[in-house]
């Protein structure tokens, strides 16, 4: 059975706590949202050791590299709408794909110790910028392509749920 593409709608996440990984944006600030990022991206250093990194526990989950490969993509995607959401009023973003670039981008055939390289350097370029954020640019607005409207604050508290709840997907299939 191939992997189902995911469609759901996680703007949720921003306002309530995941049933799932127990992420509770609630009981993050502002100021949590660079430490969390650098930590989360520490703790894919170990997984993505594993013997086992690229091997899929069953045909309709990604491997734990491809949820890494993900993960490092995320955080690139985040730090491009934060530059955008600081430099520019309103910006509407361009749709992301994720089982598409999945594909296009062979998550699956990726060396494991690169994408640990990459995903612990893209997690820290985010965090660096969400480090100059302060006062009223919390409250910066964006817009997705499907309509869904962000401030730097929600586009934090996604930047924390997506990282969390896939190192929640690899740890409980460990």
């Amino acid at each position: 059975m191939p992997i189902t593409p995911d469609t759901k709608n996680w703007t949720w996440a921003v306002e309530r706590r995941c049933e799932e990984c127990g992420f509770d944006p609630r009981g993050f600030s502002n100021q949590d949202v660079p430490p969390t990022i650098r930590k989360n991206a520490a703790a894919w250093v170990p997984i993505l050791q594993r013997d086992d990194v690229a091997i899929r526990p069953s045909d309709d989950r990604w491997s734990d590299l491809e949820y890494a490969c993900h993960v490092r993509g995320v955080y690139r995607l985040f730090l491009e709408r934060l530059v955008l959401m600081l430099s520019e009023d309103n910006p509407s973003f361009q749709n992301w794909d994720q089982d598409e670039t999945a594909v296009a981008e062979r998550y699956d055939l990726q060396d494991p110790s690169t994408v640990s390289d990459e995903l612990v350097r893209a997690a820290s370029s985010l965090a660096d910028k969400f480090q100059t954020v302060s006062g009223t640019e919390w409250l910066r607005p964006g817009v997705r392509s499907d309509g869904s409207a962000y401030t730097i604050t929600s586009l934090g508290a996604l930047a924390l749920h997506d990282p969390i709840h896939h190192l929640w997907d690899v740890s409980r299939s460990a």
